[in-house]
């Protein structure tokens, strides 16, 4: 199943957690480097990919996050520094609220996966990560320390108050947002930028990140002074790494070599399956929460793609430690 994102290219996407047919997907013109950006909410129906909304901003859109707190809410990161915030269920065309703090691009953000928290953070080429309060639209605290852009922040699921962020300094740093003085962690993760990492769903010291040596390597946080698994097959910049949701040791990633790889860790260090649907970068994975066999990605190409790997569909789902 596909879909055509015509006139621009995607960056991110991610499937709903409320609805499993419903994508969020952000993209921008010219690659990019210019023009604006789309929001488009998709559906997967019988009949094929639909979008059911879509919402255009001035700026080229670089990442995407549903609000974990309301089924209707989506937030986007800006070309222009800025974070959007659209209500998918609303009839107006523009954003409901527009938060601003980064003095350049912001490339990456999140909402915090754990309940308790109201929160969330991202990422910019101004080398900070901001901690912003929803209800307030406002940002609470500024995480300084990387020498770089911030190309990835995500929360961890299991632990409250803690994030993992990479950056094009090669770092991979750990933050308590409840303790202050800089990350409790941090890992000279690769010998190129660090253009993403994510977290096991089921081991809370466990984590993957890609760099744009086309390497992905698994890290242990009882251990950081060496990856315990590096996994090779890319012949280009991973862009995105994403564990599944289902399994402690399954893991998908993306290149900008226009494939998504599946790995599984427990049985070796080399793919389980490559997905070639693109013609140029990939740059979103997500797995679908409500079906085990299910991953959507989005490229360059300007196209969306739904679809159930093999080795996923072979795969029984292993809730917990493996």
């Amino acid at each position: 199943m596909s879909f055509r994102t015509v006139g621009y290219h995607g960056y991110a996407l991610q499937f709903s957690p409320y609805a499993g047919q419903r994508i969020a997907c952000a993209g921008a013109e010219n690659f990019g480097i210019s023009g604006s950006g789309i929001l488009y909410i998709l559906e997967n129906t019988p009949d094929g990919v639909e979008a059911v909304r879509s919402f255009r901003w001035k700026d080229g859109l670089f990442d995407v996050s549903w609000s974990e707190h309301n089924s209707n809410f989506v937030i986007t990161a800006s070309g222009d520094g800025s974070i959007q915030v659209w209500n998918i269920a609303a009839s107006q065309q523009g954003p409901v609220s527009v938060w601003q703090g980064h003095s350049k691009e912001v490339y990456c953000l999140q909402w915090s996966q754990v309940r308790s928290e109201q929160l969330v953070i991202s990422g910019s080429l101004d080398k900070t990560m901001r901690l912003w309060d929803p209800v307030r639209s406002e940002a609470v605290s500024v995480l300084t320390g990387h020498e770089q852009i911030v190309y990835s922040s995500v929360w961890s699921p299991r632990i409250p108050g803690c994030i993992a962020s990479t950056s094009g300094d090669r770092s991979l740093r750990v933050w308590d947002i409840k303790s202050p003085g800089g990350a409790k962690i941090s890992i000279a993760a690769h010998d190129s930028e660090v253009l993403s990492c994510d977290w096991c769903k089921y081991d809370s010291c466990v984590l993957a990140t890609g760099g744009v040596d086309g390497l992905v390597r698994l890290w242990d946080l009882r251990n950081p002074k060496e990856a315990v698994r590096q996994l090779t097959g890319h012949e280009n910049a991973v862009r995105r790494v994403k564990f599944s949701p289902f399994s402690a040791s399954v893991l998908a990633s993306c290149s900008y070599d226009f494939s998504v790889r599946l790995w599984d860790v427990k049985v070796g260090d080399t793919p389980l399956e490559t997905v070639s649907n693109h013609s140029e970068f990939v740059y979103g994975v997500d797995f679908n929460l409500h079906n085990p066999g299910q991953i959507a990605d989005c490229s360059w190409d300007e196209s969306v793609r739904i679809f159930s790997p093999a080795a996923l569909r072979n795969a029984a789902p292993v809730y917990g430690r493996s």
